[in-house]
């Protein structure tokens, strides 16, 4: 009897033992050490979940066996998964990190996980939270929170990204230069300025590399990089919805579900769609424009089979249908050509009224629909495979944009130019291979190889001008010149273009971090690079006046000729950096860079001006690639607990800088590429955060850019000095170019800075525990050039923008109101002249004042 009852209580022992076993006891603690008071623990792959009680402690039942995952969350902080490996008696101990302490920020911009400040590059890192809840949903309204970005669009397609003044060429896109400022979404590359335009689709980070990089990654970056991670599918299923309404009929709406779908593989899907209602009327058409269509679509795959191999495969989709991207009329200027020519003689002429200079009253009359429907997206495979120390990973991907506008080109009622269609189609391939990680205890870099593949067809590109455009091309009313009022001459006269631009990039580079002293670390890097690029351009001529009078003929091809060439060009560079870094302590870290870059060689395609045998100019085809030498010291702090604050100075040094020139004649209207000899670029940056624990947050930043054409003897008039005349040999000459050296530079105001502040206390909504808060951010950008030489007219007046929202949040959930440009600033953000300089120019309006509310679900 004795030996059963024995055997009954060890079997009773053990279950009691394996029950306790399955209880796992903890607590929660911030980066602070001091307890987090109701966060959310759950067994990741089950529905099991308990809240902490106010002293941040837990306990948890479980049936499974160790090793498995609990999932940390709390409103406020970055959700953690913590493996647990066995059961023990003694409570754990999870430390959460906080979602705006930029100490624990880690970053990819050097293709390893690093911490933001250890980093001896300037970068400012934006999580996807933070970018949501500030409205930003593309990289257009990004730039209000990063001072040195500079974004400029009249249309996707004509999208300017710049970091520090300098990427790409100011004003109308000419497929066929390169962009200086590498756009990079889960390491793929992506080569149209339109990527850009396309919501964001559930974005972990995005970190705004500042200076060359070129020896870090595959394409080059000779202006800096937009680094964007997106989040990643997870085995643990969830979910997230949000919804917001605004004025002007603003919807928007975004949701993503993830979860297993089998062992080891997990799967997301993401859709976002954005809807608003012009803010620009056209009072003839009785329509309004510049709204927003827009729905995108990403699903992901994830492989984990083992914790050396991940495998992620993504596709991607966006369709763009706005109604149009209208410019309204912002002024008339009187020119150096003779009075016949000026702009209120030619509509006086015509027979019309003079057009209304009201631009901030959102009105334009065009007689043209305007319309800028694009799709872009691709699918790509990301391969991450832990070799020793390190990791190699491939990045395979394929890409295609298909844009389809309308553009009334003349912004009037008249009809000039009355129709301007960039029809464009494009492929890319690419294929990057690198290998990073720590190579000794002192030793890590990164190697490796990149190759791109590109094809952009422009299709039936056309240009068609209608019976008003006699006058305006016009010189006198005598001589030959009269044949221009021959009934029908030009009505529906234009021309059509088909080009292929076939282009192949290929790069090998690499760089290293080593700490020959200790605390001081040099970091060489190089590159080498191949670029191709082979081109077929033909224009032809349709419609007008059929006739086969020799003058009337000539008359027509003054105004557009057929045009036909192909060339093909290619170019090899050596560049490289140095970097010194001194990191005496956690809270300092003092860098120095040169460095040298280069951006590709480029084509035209936008129409050749032409030699006085009316021939294309080849002289122009080709655009000579830029050299860059690049100057930076820096340095990151943490002068006190909470706070960061970062200092950077530079200068950046082009050779053969890529500059667009605006041609008076109308076959090359979109303005074609030529070189300037040499620009700088020099300024400062300061920016700094401070989080007072979980109830004030603070950030700031101020940029000083000071950039000037150093030597630019070949630039093209400015508006106002269209017709001007020189002496030559004692005989008054008209000239179309003049010495633009020392000018500004177009798109660089000299002060940028932004700021933003939160506030946020303890509070419930029903039964749901969370903070309440209020924040406001606030942009300001002084007075810029807006024309590729510096103009008197054609420059945008410096302008602030404030921003606020008030709500509340939670883990699971937050809702709250917003506006943008709560002061109501009417403001310009790109000026330009109209085609053939009569005096018209034109602007791109900001956003008036927007307000809605936002509602967040998370599960």
């Amino acid at each position: 009897m004795k030996k059963k009852l024995l055997i009954l209580f060890s079997l009773l022992l053990s279950a009691s033992l394996a029950f306790a076993q399955n209880t796992v006891t903890g607590i929660i603690k911030g980066a602070n050490g001091v307890p987090v008071p109701n966060a959310t623990v759950l067994i990741r792959g089950t529905k099991i979940s308990v809240s902490a009680d106010d002293n941040g402690a837990f306990s948890i039942s479980t049936k499974q066996e160790p090793p498995f995952y609990l999932q940390v969350s709390s409103v406020g902080y970055k959700p953690q998964d913590f493996q647990v490996l066995k059961f023990q008696d003694t409570p754990l101990e999870f430390t959460l990190v906080e979602n705006a302490d930029l100490d624990e920020i880690v970053v990819t911009s050097r293709r390893r996980s690093e911490v933001l400040q250890d980093v001896p590059i300037a970068i400012t890192v934006i999580g996807g939270q933070a970018a949501e809840n500030a409205g930003a949903f593309n990289v257009n309204r990004l730039k209000e929170l990063v001072p040195s970005v500079q974004l400029y669009a009249s249309n996707a397609r004509n999208t300017t990204l710049n970091i520090r003044g300098l990427g790409s060429t100011f004003g109308l896109t000419n497929d066929g230069i390169d962009p200086g400022v590498g756009f990079y979404v889960d390491g793929v590359y992506q080569a149209r300025p339109a990527a850009t335009s396309t919501d964001f689709l559930d974005i972990e980070r995005i970190e705004v590399l500042r200076g060359p990089q070129g020896t870090l990654f595959g394409k080059n970056t000779t202006a800096g990089a937009f680094n964007i991670t997106t989040t990643k599918p997870t085995l643990v299923p969830t979910a997230k919805a949000e919804f917001s309404v605004g004025n002007y009929n603003f919807i928007q709406a975004k949701a993503s579900v993830s979860g297993a779908i089998a062992k080891n593989l997990a799967a997301k899907l993401s859709l976002s769609g954005t809807q608003r209602d012009g803010t620009i009327t056209n009072v003839i058409e009785e329509r309004k424009y510049s709204g927003q269509n827009n729905l995108g679509l990403k699903g992901q795959l994830y492989y984990t089979p083992t914790e050396k191999l991940q495998v992620l495969l993504s596709g991607d989709v966006s369709f763009q249908h706005p109604a149009g991207y209208p410019l309204v009329v912002a002024g008339i200027t009187p020119t150096e050509r003779s009075a016949y020519r000026q702009y209120a003689k030619i509509i006086t002429d015509l027979g019309y009224q003079q057009p209304k200079v009201d631009p901030f009253s959102r009105k334009i009359y065009t007689n043209t629909p305007w319309k800028q429907n694009q799709s872009i997206g691709g699918v790509s495979a990301n391969i991450d495979y832990k070799i020793g120390n390190g990791t190699l990973t491939s990045t395979t991907a394929w890409r295609f944009w298909n844009w389809d506008p309308t553009n009334d080109r003349d912004f009037s009622e008249f009809s000039a130019l009355t129709k301007s269609q960039g029809n464009s189609r494009h492929d890319q391939y690419s294929q990057e291979v690198r290998y990073a990680g720590n190579l000794t205890e002192k030793l890590s870099g990164v190697i490796g190889v990149f190759v791109l593949a590109q094809n952009l067809k422009g299709l039936s590109q056309t240009e068609e001008v209608g019976k008003d455009q006699w006058r305006f091309v016009q010189t006198s009313a005598t001589g030959a010149q009269a044949g221009y009022s021959t009934p029908g001459l030009l009505d529906g006269y234009g021309i059509k273009t088909n080009s292929t631009i076939k282009s192949l990039s290929a790069a090998i580079f690499a760089q290293a971090d080593w700490e020959f002293i200790e605390h001081l670390h040099v970091l060489p890097g190089l590159r080498f690079t191949y670029d191709k690029k082979d081109v077929d351009y033909d224009r032809t001529t349709y419609g007008g006046l059929q006739t086969s009078d020799a003058a009337l003929l000539a008359l027509k091809a003054a105004v557009y000729a057929n045009q036909k060439f192909n060339t093909s060009t290619d170019n090899k560079n050596l560049s490289g950096n140095l970097t010194l870094s001194y990191r005496p302590t956690i809270k300092l870290n003092v860098y120095g860079t040169f460095s040298t870059a280069y951006k590709p060689v480029g084509v035209n395609v936008g129409g050749l001006p032409t030699t006085a045998t009316g021939e294309a100019d080849l002289s122009l085809a080709v655009v000579k690639p830029e050299y860059v030498q690049h100057y930076e010291i820096g340095a990151k702090t943490k002068p006190v607990k909470g706070a960061i604050l970062n200092i950077t100075a530079f200068q950046t040094d082009i050779k053969d800088y890529q500059t667009n020139v605006q041609s008076p004649q109308l076959g090359v209207n979109r303005g074609y590429l030529a070189n300037a000899e040499k620009v700088i670029v020099k300024g400062l940056e300061i920016d700094g955060t401070y989080q007072l624990g979980r109830f004030l947050s603070l950030n700031a930043a101020v940029a000083y850019l000071d950039g000037e054409y150093d030597k630019f003897t070949n630039a093209p008039l400015p508006l106002e000095e269209t017709g001007h005349t020189e002496l030559v040999n004692n005989v008054a000459t008209q000239v179309a170019f003049k010495d633009a050296s020392g000018g500004r530079l177009p798109g660089i105001s000299k002060w940028n800075t932004s700021g933003g502040a939160e506030f946020s206390i303890p509070g419930k909504v029903g039964t749901r525990d969370g903070r309440w808060f209020v924040a406001s951010d606030f942009s300001y950008r002084s007075e810029y050039s807006s024309n590729p030489t510096p103009s008197k007219v054609l420059n945008v007046e410096g302008y602030t923008l404030f921003n606020g929202r008030i709500g509340f949040k939670s883990d699971k959930i937050s809702i709250y109101g917003w506006s943008r440009n709560i002061g109501k600033t009417n403001y310009f953000e790109q000026l330009q002249a109209a085609a053939g300089n009569s005096g018209l120019y034109a602007g791109v309006l900001g956003d008036p004042r927007t307000f809605g509310a936002t509602l967040r679900f998370t599960y």
